[in-house]
């Protein structure tokens, strides 16, 4: 097989990323940095934030929890933050016995706390669990937020508030989802001191 196939698709996937990051507003990098502050202020509150995805977006869910429970860039204290599908246990038992679209949900209402946070990814906004527990979400008190492929879908109506990255793959979207995980990690490092300050 020839390498100048596949340089020319590596090469498309790079464009493909560059484009999808350049849709990225100023308006789109203020909402995420405003997220950040509120989920900072539900932190140092005693709060908790719940992260839910499926496949490469639960990677990204773990990855946003580690940065908060371990740290981004600066020394800090943890911070309370669980990615709902490392209990494995528990997600192949409520799969098995209320069925897989649930697993999310009941870990939404078993770890949830009105004032909480629940961060749900999707990059085609239709996974059926991680809409269900933007529901269970909702009726525990949470706030939702949603990271999300092509706009318009589900989840983005779903959540409390969403940004929806128009990519043309589910590679280019979660890779642009990372860059928002990290933008948002960085606005709640910044935002601690001045919320622990008021306390």
């Amino acid at each position: 097989m020839s390498l100048a196939p596949l340089r020319s698709e590596s090469a498309e996937h790079v464009r493909a990323l560059h484009d999808a990051l350049g849709t990225l507003s100023d308006a789109a990098l203020e909402r995420v940095e405003h997220w950040g502050i509120e989920i900072a202020a539900v932190l140092c509150g005693g709060g908790r934030l719940l992260a839910a995805g499926n496949g490469g977006s639960a990677a990204q869910a773990e990855h946003l929890t580690g940065e908060l429970v371990g740290r981004y860039r600066c020394e800090r204290r943890p911070l309370s933050a669980i990615p709902l599908h490392v209990d494995t246990a528990s997600l192949t038992a409520i799969g098995n016995d209320y069925g897989a679209d649930t697993a999310y949900a009941r870990a939404v209402n078993a770890h949830g706390r009105e004032g909480d946070v629940l961060v749900a990814l999707s990059t085609s906004g239709r996974s059926a669990n991680v809409l269900r527990a933007v529901e269970a979400g909702h009726l525990c008190g949470l706030r939702t937020l949603g990271l999300t492929g092509p706009p318009p879908n589900p989840l983005a109506s779903a959540c409390d508030a969403a940004l929806a990255v128009d990519a043309p793959t589910t590679a280019t979207v979660q890779e642009v989802h990372l860059v928002l995980v990290h933008v948002l990690c960085d606005a709640v490092e910044r935002a601690l001191p001045d919320m622990e300050d008021e306390r």
